[in-house]
């Protein structure tokens, strides 16, 4: 029985060792090849907003509690994901995302649409305790972060090191980080105008856990979970879908 071709090659060294190179080479093109096109490939959205500090910080605790690895932020192009969730994500969404957070597993619901489908008080209550408002809810509850003071002291370094990997902060957003983040979650305060100013008209500043007297680490993650899917309305530009951008004011 004449040799096969394989097993002469997996006996010369020279060869085989070639042949692992060839085969390594063609996976690593395809997977490099179309970062070459991503200036064509990623959406332009000229309203995109950055996150203010006191999401930014939300983010961080979202990271911090694990809750990505429940929730998925990435809504597929399938019929069933748009229906339920709203127009799939676009790659400019996740633009100022570092690290991206789209995930992969859901034993809670996507996210990526949830900025302004519920108010503040539904997302305390649910925080809370989310069998209060969702009975089959198996995420356990996180209402020590109403307990826990924000710490706003660092934010500043934050938005420093978010501006090395390329989002756009300038030295007065960094400056007055601190302060941005305790007037988004203090209405009607001097320094509520001034995050307004800072990040546009569309910032929602709201005592986001009913409380004005102090910035919790439940404004900060409610002010996140409240923008996700707001930062650009580019996804609900030119698509089939009917929903419009949620307004958390209606």
């Amino acid at each position: 029985m004449p040799e096969l071709f394989h097993r002469k090659l997996e006996r010369t060294a020279i060869g085989f060792t070639l042949a692992i190179i060839a085969a390594a080479s063609v996976g690593g093109i395809v997977e490099i090849a179309p970062l070459f096109t991503i200036d064509e490939t990623v959406e332009e959205a000229p309203d995109l907003r950055l996150y203010t500090p006191l999401e930014l910080a939300g983010r961080n605790i979202y990271v911090r509690e694990g809750c990505y690895a429940c929730h998925s932020q990435m809504i597929r192009t399938l019929r069933d994901e748009v229906e339920r969730y709203g127009p799939y994500s676009l790659a400019v969404e996740s633009k100022y995302d570092h690290p991206m957070l789209w995930g992969s597993k859901r034993t809670g619901p996507d996210l990526a649409r949830v900025g302004g489908k519920y108010s503040d008080f539904w997302h305390v209550a649910h925080l809370t305790n989310p069998r209060d408002v969702v009975p089959e809810s198996n995420m356990p509850a996180y209402r020590f972060l109403a307990r826990a003071t924000l710490d706003t002291s660092d934010l500043g370094v934050h938005l420093e090191a978010q501006r090395a990997v390329g989002v756009p902060y300038t030295d007065e957003m960094v400056e007055n980080a601190s302060r941005d983040a305790f007037g988004q979650a203090t209405p009607d305060t001097e320094p509520a105008s001034g995050v307004v100013e800072r990040y546009g008209e569309a910032t929602q500043v709201s005592a986001f856990d009913g409380v004005t007297t102090r910035v919790t680490e439940m404004d900060a993650l409610v002010a996140y979970l409240q923008v996700l899917g707001r930062l650009t309305g580019a996804a609900f530009e030119n698509t089939a879908a009917s929903e419009e951008t949620p307004d958390p004011q209606q």
